[in-house]
């Protein structure tokens, strides 16, 4: 039985070999000192798969750790570091970064645009990425790595009951990094605002750019919240005041609050990227425009603005009482709405469609399953009653781990197969993208679906071992097992990363057969982007016979001058290089010593304000 539905057509290929005159510099030099948006894209996405390698090798030794009962592979204290670390890495230095690294270098092409609105501080923006993400790590050669894990939550927090350096890692690290986060959020909303191609109208983007959109919005107003709990955690530990001691008047329910706050939207900061990223692949891959597209874009806003309401769920063990409860009930059951839309538009997408389950698509459709699965976890959370017998449980983590993983990963993971000829030139090894995706999904579901029924057992998260008569070896024993599988296929991801970037099969401008302005200049692009804007008149701009010629006939042309970029800069690196330094040295509790990490800033930002972006090179 098959439902026939009007499937688009099927475009002419783009030129395969287009002439190619513009110059690009090479050398270590010009990628650190690099403004380009599609250079930065790269570093962001290279530095997160070095992260994510960290974040691994973090989650095995946990798995080991817990395979047996009363295990002593290792100390309740390097656990403690290791559970905090491997969380932390995970959120803000693996899945963020990646969504980031998407958009930096897709965003700007799909809108027609050459560059962000802001270059170098966009290349500001990664630097302190990486500088936060080094310091944080640095805690591990002096062996006091963040042991509170990633939620921070006080007293523990406090230096009455963490009174070593571990958590002032934390505290500053994450600091740094919510720079980063914030300037980056901006940058994007200007860009998408203001730099969009002639004709391209708010309801014409593509869903990723609308993703990134509402991302981009959830960024520049959470990341605000959970920098004022991280300053009075800073004032507390190493000013001796007194925000969140209850024996000194403060209150440590107000850091949930404050953390909470923050921490429900970054699910969707997190999460909002990979389901555009799956906006822009079904479509393509069902040969069908996206069911309900003004539906869909609406979903994201509302999951976006709702998500602001339900952060008092993950508190329903703290004692806030049955209205405020039931509040937040409530909302936690609104939100499955515009989510659950999503899911059934990219349903109905695929449903009559000319489906072709290359790897790209698997791992969309492998998305829709598996946050279907979290989602469903998710909303039983939305119970109060069960939420008490279920938090802090093993369940909590599976719940977490399908909706992160399940849909952040797999998501990125679709959208590298997806753009990797857009980057390169080239196409990624199918076979092994299959062998990537099957262990991906075995080691997935191996690895986190036991941990429902370890938790329903009654195995608490966060502890270090477990005794033998909880019932719970053999659960805990599958997870490990599904955790190092799930291991090989990252290793075979990034072979196959390797391997293809080497001698990948060449790809066209559009092998896809894709309908977004990105598919109409050559792959690799030039470093101007856009020889001259299109002009785009339709949602599927690439998918109308006479839209696609007529922009083609811009795109695929070498302009007798070249649209003048801005220069590369090192005054970035400067600037992050003092960001950092102001924040790292607080450790030190005295007063003045982060201002001279302020004054290396201000001398970097004012060298900054002083250079000339456009100033012509002397020619030797």
């Amino acid at each position: 039985m098959s439902v026939t539905t009007p499937a688009a057509p099927a475009p002419a290929p783009a030129p395969d070999v287009v002439p190619d005159a513009h110059h690009e510099e090479t050398g270590i030099w010009s990628w650190i000192t690099t403004v380009d948006h599609k250079r930065i894209g790269i570093m962001y996405f290279i530095t997160s798969l070095l992260f994510l390698g960290v974040g691994g090798v973090e989650a095995l030794l946990i798995r080991i750790q817990l395979f047996r009962p009363e295990n002593d592979f290792m100390t309740p204290e390097l656990y403690n570091q290791l559970f905090t670390m491997h969380g932390t890495t995970m959120i803000f230095l693996v899945a963020m970064p990646m969504a980031v690294a998407f958009f930096n270098y897709v965003v700007p092409l799909q809108i027609g645009a050459r560059d962000v609105a802001f270059p170098r501080l966009n290349a500001l923006s990664y630097w302190i990425y990486l500088f936060g993400g080094l310091y944080m790590n640095s805690s591990w050669f002096v062996g006091a790595a963040p042991n509170t894990s990633w939620v921070g939550y006080a007293n523990l927090t406090s230096t009455q009951y963490s009174p070593g350096l571990n958590v002032d890692f934390w505290v500053l690290g994450l600091s740094i990094l919510g720079v980063s986060s914030i300037m980056g959020g901006v940058n994007f909303i200007t860009t998408i605002i203001n730099l969009r191609a002639p004709g391209m109208k708010l309801m014409r983007m593509p869903l990723f750019t609308w993703m990134t959109f509402v991302t981009s919005f959830l960024l520049v107003t959470a990341l605000p919240v959970i920098a004022v709990a991280l300053i009075l955690l800073a004032f507390d530990r190493f000013y001796a005041t007194n925000f969140f001691v209850a024996s000194a008047g403060g209150d440590p329910v107000l850091w949930q609050h404050l953390f909470w706050i923050f921490g429900h939207p970054e699910v969707y900061i997190l999460v909002l990227p990979a389901f555009g990223v799956i906006s822009d692949v079904i479509p393509t891959f069902s040969r069908k425009p996206l069911f309900g597209y003004p539906v869909v874009v609406y979903a994201g806003v509302l999951i976006g603005f709702i998500g602001w309401g339900v952060w008092s769920h993950h508190m329903f063990t703290s004692g806030l009482g049955p209205i405020a409860d039931s509040f937040f009930v409530a909302s936690t059951m609104i939100i499955a709405i515009p989510t659950g839309v999503k899911i059934f538009n990219w349903m109905a997408t695929m449903w009559g469609g000319s489906l072709r389950f290359n790897t790209a698509m698997m791992f969309s459709v492998g998305l829709v399953g598996l946050f279907t699965v979290g989602g469903l976890s998710g909303i039983m959370h939305a119970s109060a009653p069960v939420d008490l017998q279920q938090h802090d449980s093993y369940f909590v983590v599976a719940h977490f781990h399908y909706v992160i993983v399940g849909g952040i990963l797999l998501g990125m993971f679709s959208g590298v197969y997806y753009w990797f000829p857009k980057v390169t030139g080239r196409f990624m090894n199918e076979k092994l993208g299959q062998w990537h995706f099957w262990t991906t999904m075995v080691g997935f579901n191996l690895t986190f679906f036991p941990m429902h029924f370890s938790g329903m057992y009654g195995q608490p998260r966060r502890t270090w071992t477990y005794q033998a008569g909880m019932n719970v070896e053999l659960f805990n024993q599958l997870s490990t097992i599904g955790g190092f599988i799930l291991g090989v296929s990252t290793l075979i991801f990034l072979w196959n990363l390797w391997v293809s970037a080497r001698s990948g099969e060449k790809a066209g401008s559009n092998p896809w057969g894709a309908l977004s302005l990105e598919w109409s200049i050559p792959s690799p692009p030039p470093h101007y982007n856009f020889p001259a804007l299109p002009e785009v008149r339709s949602r599927e701009p690439l998918w109308n016979e006479a839209e696609r010629k007529a922009i083609e006939a811009v795109t695929h042309t070498v302009p007798d001058v070249e649209p003048e970029m801005p220069n590369s800069s090192f005054w970035p690196i400067v600037v992050a290089a003092g960001v950092t330094l102001t924040w790292a040295l607080v450790m030190t509790g005295i007063w003045w010593v982060p201002l001279l990490g302020l004054a290396f800033t201000a001398f970097g930002v004012y060298s900054w304000a002083f250079e000339d972006p456009f100033a012509k090179k002397a020619s030797h």
